[in-house]
C-alpha cells in the first residue's frame, strides 16, 4: 500500500513571498478566517491569496475547512512548525 506523500515546500518559499508572510501573520493572530475576509485585511487580491493558501496548505501550516460553499482558513497552530513560527513572528513585532 502506497501513499501519495507530497513533499513540503521549502522554508525559503514559504517565506519568500510578502503576501505569505502577510497571510501567515494574519492567520496566526485570527486562527480562522474566510477568504473574502483575509483578502480585505492582507490587502491582497482574491485570486493571488487563493495561490497563496494553496502553497501554505501544502507546507501544512495552514488548513481549509469548507462549510458547503464557505472555506474556513485555519493557522495549523498545533504543528510544531507553526508554532515556531508564530512566535518567531510574535518576536519579531516585540
Amino acid at each position: 500500500m502506497s501513499k501519495d506523500i507530497t513533499p513540503r515546500p521549502p522554508i525559503e518559499d514559504i517565506l519568500s513571498s510578502r503576501g505569505r508572510i502577510k497571510i501567515l501573520k494574519e492567520l496566526a493572530d485570527s486562527t480562522e478566517l474566510n477568504i473574502s475576509e483575509l483578502c480585505r485585511r492582507v490587502g491582497l487580491n482574491h485570486s493571488s491569496t487563493k495561490l497563496h493558501l494553496q502553497v501554505l496548505m501544502n507546507s501544512g501550516l495552514v488548513e481549509e475547512k469548507a462549510f458547503g460553499r464557505i472555506k474556513i482558513y485555519r493557522y495549523r497552530i498545533e504543528d510544531l512548525r507553526a508554532r515556531a513560527l508564530k512566535n518567531l513572528l510574535e518576536l519579531w513585532q516585540t
